[in-house]
């Protein structure tokens, strides 16, 4: 099982984009049309600005969006199943799996860098990073000092956000057995802070078009795969001001079975979480044109196997709570499905949960099978329009 993920903000780095201009013909062209979207010069972001330049939010979430999708147009994506991304990296994943096009996520990249640096102004905030100690007692150390846990990373990194002063006392405070170092960050991402941009972006979020996701989206708010293209745009909303959950982004990764990761640029920090976290994962981190090949091999070896037979479309039907696979008892391969039509259910601890075809079809494959373990996310079913 390969997987293809985006980094967030704090990634990028003067002049990382200027191979892709070199090296891909139409990649200034591409980067100018996608400029008068976000409202921002990506060209001059991307090649010669320098670190203070790209470090403003307004600039830096087009920016790495954009960067993002220019490289993975140079990949055969359809055979990589899985997207997940960091904070603004997860409108890249969105647009990777088909949910948003290339320019509406790149337009609202621009849209939420503006509202979000506009809500830092309001007043004094900030965000450090706590390394080490024991996660439980640095979230409570964190929820004492009145801040907020804003992205929770894994491989012993949580992020703490908050007021000014209040962060300046935590850094003091530290948790026992903790580093905390502050980030030159303009303020207080994923946290109630940040609600002014939540609003403006629910504002317009009606007039999104969103298909369906043509692949497994693992979401940062809680990790499982999101198979609604109406519900991802409400999450990405949402999480303006929720938390960054990456380490339940990685669980999910581990529960699908993760191989192979490819991270696109600016690669190298998430690549360094899924290194510490996912033991036995091959990683390709996808940084000027030259390491496209790498990818590419990636892909051949641990994407989708090829076929010469004529490739049905289908949509993969997963599960959203943990528990056992019941599936429906008159429902078998072959037989046709009506949208919102419940396949099965997940047994829990709490009662059974419905899991149901977000859209019509044939039912092409059962991907478990009664009593099998399902963990969120986990894929249960192909749903497709023909064979």
């Amino acid at each position: 099982m390969l997987a293809i993920v985006s980094p967030g903000q704090g990634a990028q780095k003067p002049g990382f984009l200027a191979p892709w201009l070199d090296s891909v013909p139409a990649a200034e062209a591409r980067l100018a049309w996608w400029s008068t979207l976000a409202g921002v010069d990506l060209v001059h972001l991307g090649t010669r600005a320098g670190a203070e330049e790209i470090k403003d939010t307004a600039r830096t979430q087009p920016l790495l969006v954009a960067a993002a999708l220019l490289a993975a147009e140079q990949l055969p994506l359809y055979d990589v199943p899985v997207v997940a991304g960091h904070s603004v990296g997860e409108l890249a994943a969105a647009a990777l799996a088909g949910v948003l096009t290339p320019e509406t996520a790149v337009a609202l990249a621009g849209l939420r860098g503006r509202e979000m640096a506009a809500a830092c102004a309001l007043e004094p905030t900030g965000m450090a990073a706590v390394l080490g100690g024991e996660p439980d007692e640095v979230v409570a150390a964190i929820e004492a000092h009145g801040l907020y846990p804003a992205n929770r990373n894994g491989a012993g990194q949580i992020v703490a956000a908050g007021a000014a002063e209040a962060l300046e006392k935590f850094t003091v405070q530290r948790p026992a057995g903790a580093r905390v170092i502050k980030l030159a960050v303009a303020g207080a991402f994923h946290t109630p802070f940040m609600a002014p941009a939540e609003r403006a972006l629910t504002a317009i979020a009606g007039g999104i078009t969103a298909t369906e996701p043509s692949k497994i989206m693992l979401s940062n708010l809680d990790g499982a795969a999101v198979n609604h293209g109406r519900e991802l745009v409400q999450r990405l909303v949402r999480q303006v001001t929720a938390p960054v959950r990456w380490d339940l982004c990685m669980r999910g990764l581990a529960d699908l079975g993760t191989t192979a990761v490819i991270e696109l640029p600016p690669a190298g920090t998430l690549a360094g979480l899924i290194k510490r976290e996912l033991k036995g994962v091959e990683i390709v981190t996808v940084n000027t044109p030259d390491d496209l090949a790498a990818a590419r091999d990636l892909i051949a070896r641990h994407g989708l196997p090829p076929s010469h037979e004529p490739t049905p479309s289908f949509r993969v039907v997963v599960a959203g709570d943990a528990g056992t696979f019941s599936p429906a008892a008159d429902l078998a391969e072959g037989d046709p499905v009506g949208k919102g039509q419940v396949i099965g259910q997940v047994i829990t601890r709490q009662g059974p949960v419905d899991v149901a075809a977000h859209a019509e079809g044939v039912l092409i494959e059962w991907l478990a099978h009664r009593d099998d373990p399902i963990a969120p996310g986990q894929p249960v079913a192909r749903i497709g329009e023909s064979f």
